[in-house]
C-alpha cells in the first residue's frame, strides 16, 4: 500500500477496526460496520479461514497505513531492522516510531500522522534548534523537538495540545513550551500500534 491520501475512514472500514484513534473514526465504524463499496453490506467482513499470506498482507498494509509510508520505504526499514541485533519485529517498530513525523504526532503537536508530516514538510519543526523538513529523519535519544515560533499560536496546534493524551513513556513533552524529547529508544511492548508485527516479519521473510 502506497502512502495514502484518500478517505482515512475507508481504509479502516476495510480492515474492520480503528487504526487512527480519533472519535470520528470510531463513530463511522460504529455507524457503518461493514466494508466500503457498493456491496459492502452484502459481503460483510471476510469469514472463515484466511490464508497465511492474506493475514500477513493485511498486517503489513496496516503498518504502512498507520505510519503513512510507502511499500518501498517499509521494505527498506525491514531490511535495516533485520541487520540489527535483537528481534527484527521490535527493531522495525522502533525505527518507524522514531521517524520525525511520528514523534511530532506522538508528542501531540498534530492530530494525525498526516498532519504531522505536513508540519514537517512545511518547515515548522525544529530538531535541536535546527529546521528539519524531512519526515523520515531519525530522531535520536536526547534530541529536542520544538515547533517554529511563527506557528506556536496556531489554533489547530493549541487545540491538538489541549486534547492530546499522555505521551508514551519514551517521550517527555512540555506542552507549555511546546517541546518534546526522545528519552530512549522505545521498546516494542510500549509502542501503541495495533499490528501483529510478527506477521509483518513473516511476510517479508517470504520474499527473501
Amino acid at each position: 500500500m502506497a502512502s495514502y491520501h484518500g478517505p482515512k475512514a475507508r481504509v479502516q472500514r476495510r480492515f474492520g477496526e480503528v487504526l487512527v484513534p480519533r472519535a470520528k473514526y470510531q463513530k463511522i465504524l460504529e455507524k457503518r460496520p461493514y466494508p466500503p463499496g457498493d456491496h459492502g453490506k452484502e459481503k460483510q467482513y471476510r469469514s472463515g479461514r484466511r490464508s497465511d499470506y492474506g493475514l500477513q498482507l493485511d498486517e503489513k498494509q496496516k503498518l504502512s497505513f498507520i505510519y503513512n509510508i510507502r511499500e518501498r520505504q517499509l521494505r527498506t526499514y525491514y531490511r535495516r531492522a533485520a541487520r540489527m541485533a535483537g528481534r527484527t519485529g521490535g527493531n522495525l517498530l522502533s525505527l518507524l516510531e522514531t521517524r520525525l513525523d511520528n514523534v511530532v504526532y506522538r508528542s501531540g503537536f498534530a492530530a494525525t500522522i498526516w498532519a504531522a508530516r505536513q508540519w514537517v514538510n512545511h518547515g515548522h519543526i525544529l530538531v535541536n534548534g535546527e529546521q528539519v523538513n524531512l519526515p523520515s529523519y531519525e530522531v535520536r535519544p536526547g534530541d529536542v523537538i520544538t515547533v517554529s515560533p511563527k506557528v506556536r499560536n496556531n489554533v489547530h496546534l493549541v487545540e491538538w495540545l489541549e486534547s492530546s493524551s499522555n505521551a508514551p513513556q519514551y517521550l517527555t513533552v512540555d506542552k507549555s513550551k511546546i517541546t518534546a524529547s526522545l528519552v530512549r529508544t522505545p521498546d516494542q511492548q510500549e509502542i501503541p500500534v495495533q499490528v501483529n508485527i510478527q506477521l509483518v516479519v513473516e511476510f517479508y521473510n517470504r520474499l527473501t
